[in-house]
């Protein structure tokens, strides 16, 4: 019912001398085919302001594909939050999904984000109708900072972890570029959840399946293992997300969470081994134990085994490497690897994050592993962060990526949710263009599955295979030429050939030219408005420009910025002309005035008009 298979990095260690090893242990719950168990679900959305236009109608939208893939015996709650929380659907059973997905389409952004009240109130809802049949679950989506109601993220983190012990799990989903990627992890982790980093717009829906299609593969909970350590072998690091009790050195505690149909719960264990003369040597044994779904109902199973190494001849341990196993362990070194170098970015050692990441490189191209297509992509992304963090330019979606990637690698064994992003690189703008193909190779790049990939355009290549190309350079609907292709040596995959340009649409607008949005330098000045509010264009999206909105402050109508990483309680320098209570502005810029406390509305102004959303 729970097997547990397990490999070492070599399929024989070398006898002799004390040594380190890795060793991969899989757990799954192999269970007779049955019903899948409901749901009692909650989903808490931000509809702060800065959520305003199409990031709050693509979050809609996924809300409602959800509504279409629940059933009768599903229990269904929506919460929404700015700095007030509102349930626009109410805990009530997935009947008249019409009526569900007409509440879910009137919602309309709002204000600042007050996270806690908003994710408090879906727990609340869930431990109502709580079941220890069904799978409990809040999933929390936000693009911004708690910056009302609980805005520490120990307290969050903590409250998080206290909701599990109820049983309550969190996923957490962040949107955009302004939520807190540490929180949000760290939330999810502590509440036994997951998480998601939702890059663009569109991924909002596949995002929100991802999650969905997750939990109704749940078919065990509670998974703990106890690692009795024998024979003088130490335990030097765990390779996988868990929880671990060091309290009990010799024994440890690890927690792992949830099982999934047809999904490897992996636990990485990095272990320290005293020199063995050539034979078997028992490290480890395990005592585990889980709840898992037996007859349709949830039932603890437990089991013992024994971890067992091979110690042979250092020839027959060179050739006795598991190329499977090296895959798998790779990619968790790697995780590992960019999460050190994060860290040590954060310290400052920028040169010694870089650094780290080509050492991770090195060791990966040694073993050969660039042959295979999802390593030698691996190896771009680390060629790129190493760039980015030597120079000090990794950036918030930079960092985003890498924290997403590695706690994917970390936390799931899913294909679908590892390595995903899909940032244009820096060196996109300033690389080479023509706008003739000539004899050279066409490429283009385009987003698969939450990943910028390269395919042949070109006649006379295989159009299904990948193709190897630096991460730099790579933007979703952006053209290349190259002077051609190779196979890789197991003709899987392509390699480039020679110099890369990038292909361009003569007399078209080159949208590549130059970076957009956050990065762009704005230079507007102090804005003028019209006669009144009705002479303002208006607008639907909010995109580069910042939302802001007229409220009453006493017997004044004052304008506050409600786009997160603003102050929202300071004045704002604001035509009076056109202020009008409750009424949501798009401004070009927001400068912050001369007094170091108020702000300044620059550039065109435009009226917001709430998107309607199309049954």
């Amino acid at each position: 019912m729970l097997k547990l298979s397990y490999d070492f990095q070599q399929a024989i260690l070398p006898a002799g001398a004390d040594l380190q090893t890795n060793v991969l242990l899989r757990f799954r719950a192999d269970i007779p085919e049955s019903p899948r168990r409901n749901l009692n679900l909650s989903l808490a959305i931000d509809r702060s302001g800065s959520m305003a236009g199409s990031p709050l109608q693509h979050a809609l939208k996924a809300a409602s594909a959800v509504v279409e893939q629940l059933n009768p015996t599903d229990t269904l709650s929506v919460v929404v939050y700015d700095d007030t929380v509102d349930t626009p659907v109410p805990p009530s059973p997935v009947v008249d999904k019409a009526a569900l997905k007409r509440a879910i389409r009137a919602v309309r952004a709002g204000g600042i984000t007050n996270l806690s009240g908003g994710w408090l109130q879906s727990c609340k809802y869930v431990k109502d109708g709580y079941d220890v049949q069904k799978v409990n679950r809040v999933l929390l989506l936000t693009d911004g900072h708690a910056n009302m109601g609980i805005c520490e993220p120990k307290i969050l983190t903590t409250t998080a972890s206290q909701k599990a012990e109820e049983g309550i799990v969190t996923s957490t989903l962040g949107f955009a570029q302004g939520f807190n990627e540490d929180l949000l992890i760290g939330m999810a982790r502590a509440a036994g959840g997951n998480f998601y980093f939702i890059q663009s717009i569109d991924e909002a829906t596949e995002v929100f399946t991802i999650e969905l299609d997750t939990l109704r593969a749940v078919v065990g909970q509670n998974l703990k293992v106890t690692l009795e350590l024998v024979n003088g072998v130490k335990l030097i690091d765990t390779l996988t997300l868990a929880t671990i009790d060091r309290h009990q050195t010799e024994a440890p505690l690890v927690t792992l969470g949830e099982l999934y149909e047809g999904e490897d719960k992996y636990l990485g264990l990095s272990l320290a081994v005293p020199g063995t003369p050539p034979g078997d040597l028992t490290v480890l044994k395990l005592h585990y134990s889980a709840d898992i779904v037996q007859n349709g109902a949830l039932q603890q199973v437990s089991g013992t085994a024994e971890v067992v190494a091979k110690f042979g001849t250092v020839e027959e341990a060179a050739i006795a490497a598991s190329s499977n196993v090296m895959l798998e362990l790779s990619r968790l070194m790697i995780a590992k690897a960019k999460d050190n170098a994060l860290a040590l970015a954060e310290q400052g050692k920028t040169s010694e994050a870089g650094k780290l990441l080509q050492t991770q490189i090195q060791d990966l191209q040694t073993q050969g592993l660039n042959e295979n297509f999802e390593i030698a992509e691996e190896i771009e992304q680390l060629n790129y962060f190493a760039s980015r963090l030597t120079q000090g330019a990794l950036g918030n979606e930079g960092r985003k990526e890498m924290r997403d990637q590695s706690y994917q690698s970390l936390a799931r064994s899913r294909s679908d949710l590892l390595a995903r992003g899909v940032a244009a690189g820096d060196e996109i703008y300033t690389m080479p263009t023509v706008s003739d193909a000539g004899t050279g190779v066409e490429l283009q790049c385009i987003r698969e599955g939450g990943k910028l990939r390269i395919k042949v355009v070109s006649e006379g290549y295989d159009s299904s295979k990948n193709v190897q190309f630096p991460r730099g350079i790579r933007a979703e609907g952006a053209r290349y030429i190259v002077e051609g292709l190779d196979l890789s040596q197991n003709e899987s995959f392509y390699l480039v050939k020679g110099k890369i340009a990038r292909l361009t649409e003569p007399g078209a607008v080159d949208r590549f030219a130059t970076p957009t949005g956050a990065g762009a330098t704005k230079t507007a000045k102090p804005s003028k408005g019209p006669a009144s509010a009705a002479d303002l264009p208006t607008t639907d999206v909010v995109g580069d420009g910042i939302l802001v909105q007229c409220v009453k402050d006493g017997s004044k109508l004052r304008a506050r910025v409600v786009a997160d990483a603003y102050e929202p309680d300071w004045n704002m320098r604001f035509p009076r002309s056109i202020r009008e209570e409750g009424m949501l502005y798009v401004v070009e810029e927001v400068k912050v005035g001369p007094d170091g406390k108020s702000y300044i509305a620059c550039g065109e102004i435009k009226r917001f008009v709430q998107p309607s959303t199309n049954p």
